[in-house]
């Protein structure tokens, strides 16, 4: 079986799960919080590389004020628990999106996280925090344009390549597979630029519920796909 190198996940349905359980939602946060750690362990050992998770995104600041208090309190304590895991495991962890919202803490877990682990030759797992796409980009413009105030470089100068170099993902080969769980159809502002060759799954089965089983599915799904050297087939095959 063809392992893909980089797998995406839009972690959906942890609520509604928890609401079928006659449950608060923010249990269905905490399941999902610690499926997260599963499905790092599984995916590493069946051989992939990089494994990126969406776990808070811009527009979840607008839920209720007490599920983002209750998910940001999550946050805190997966942080330290994501350490551990990364000791353990050996694996190299990076936050991506924008930090700047978040508190003062959790921006110095975030910290020591990545300062701890940045070594690690395991799995390279990245989290993606207070993030949106279109904000990716737009702060990537934003800085490639105070380098181009600054000389450090011109518009003739610019490629794909370079403005690539100034995302959250510098450095990490783009997706090979998408996995959103919960039966949602949607990308939700998730890694927009980098999914261009992405292969997309989605599943109705809720996050918490997303076992080793349901990853193999995905991955023998992708390998049902057709793709060439690690992109789709070139236009004119199509």
């Amino acid at each position: 079986m063809n392992v893909p190198q980089h797998i995406a996940i839009i972690l959906d349905g942890n609520g509604r799960w928890a609401k079928l359980k006659g449950m608060p939602r923010n249990y269905g946060h905490a399941q999902g919080s610690k499926n997260v750690e599963k499905i790092c362990e599984v995916a590493y050992k069946m051989g992939v590389k990089y494994l990126t998770v969406y776990a808070f995104s811009t527009e979840n600041w607008k839920r209720p004020q007490s599920e983002v208090d209750a998910l940001m309190t999550l946050l805190r304590n997966y942080m330290k628990t994501c350490l551990k895991t990364a000791e353990k495991n050996r694996m190299k962890v990076r936050v991506i999106g924008d930090k700047t919202r978040l508190d003062d803490d959790i921006r110095t877990r975030i910290e020591e996280l990545e300062e701890a682990s940045k070594n690690n030759d395991g799995l390279n797992f990245q989290i993606a925090i207070n993030y949106g796409s279109r904000d990716e980009m737009v702060r990537a413009m934003r800085k490639m344009m105070k380098d181009c105030e600054a000389g450090k470089i011109t518009s003739d100068e610019v490629t794909e390549e370079v403005f690539e170099s100034y995302l959250d993902t510098h450095g990490i080969p783009d997706p090979d597979l998408l996995i959103r769980t919960s039966g949602e159809l949607r990308l939700s502002n998730y890694l927009l630029w980098q999914l261009a060759y992405t292969e997309f799954y989605f599943t109705d089965v809720p996050w918490p519920d997303f076992t080793k089983e349901e990853l193999e599915k995905a991955i023998m799904q992708y390998n049902n796909r057709d793709r060439r050297y690690g992109k789709i087939k070139e236009e004119e095959d199509v």
